[in-house]
């Protein structure tokens, strides 16, 4: 079986020409589908003119960045085999796993939602996510939720 080609991690990561942040960088790459960098570079672009457009007061990096920052999950729930049950025991998010989360969380609430240009959708999820509401917040919520409920659990995280 042949070895999968390695990613654009952290160490080759270079960041993004108009911005130079390695997070706008990454996001850009988690938005790229069959290797169109500059497809995906078009659509995170358009959308942070369109939230320049929108939100006068707010620098369009600083808002994505809040975004991001909100959407961050800071547990979630991993399956563990105890005896013949299986539990859902609540774990802390490493910072790595956060970040790829909350990118992930806004780039599938903007492909689920049909019939408008990508651009608009995902600056809507902007902007959503910056005032903590959203789809992408829904699943952070729900994912915190089911931590909460499974807190009795906790004592099987070894």
């Amino acid at each position: 079986m042949r070895k999968k080609k390695p990613t654009a991690s952290t160490p080759t990561l270079r960041p993004d020409p108009r911005y130079r942040s390695l997070l706008v960088s990454k996001f850009i790459n988690c938005l790229m589908i069959r290797g169109k960098k500059s497809v995906a570079q078009r659509i995170f672009y358009q959308a942070m003119d369109t939230l320049e457009e929108r939100a006068k007061n707010i620098p369009p990096q600083k808002l994505f960045e809040t975004a991001v920052n909100n959407v961050k999950p800071l547990v979630e729930v991993r399956s563990r085999r105890v005896g013949g049950a299986t539990y859902q025991v609540p774990r802390e998010v490493p910072t790595k796993r956060r970040q790829s989360l909350a990118i992930r969380w806004i780039i599938e609430a903007a492909q689920k939602k049909k019939g408008r240009p990508m651009y608009l959708r995902l600056a809507d999820e902007f902007m959503a996510a910056y005032k903590k509401e959203g789809d992408a917040m829904t699943t952070r919520e729900n994912i915190h939720r089911m931590a909460e409920a499974n807190k009795a659990f906790a004592h099987f995280s070894w």
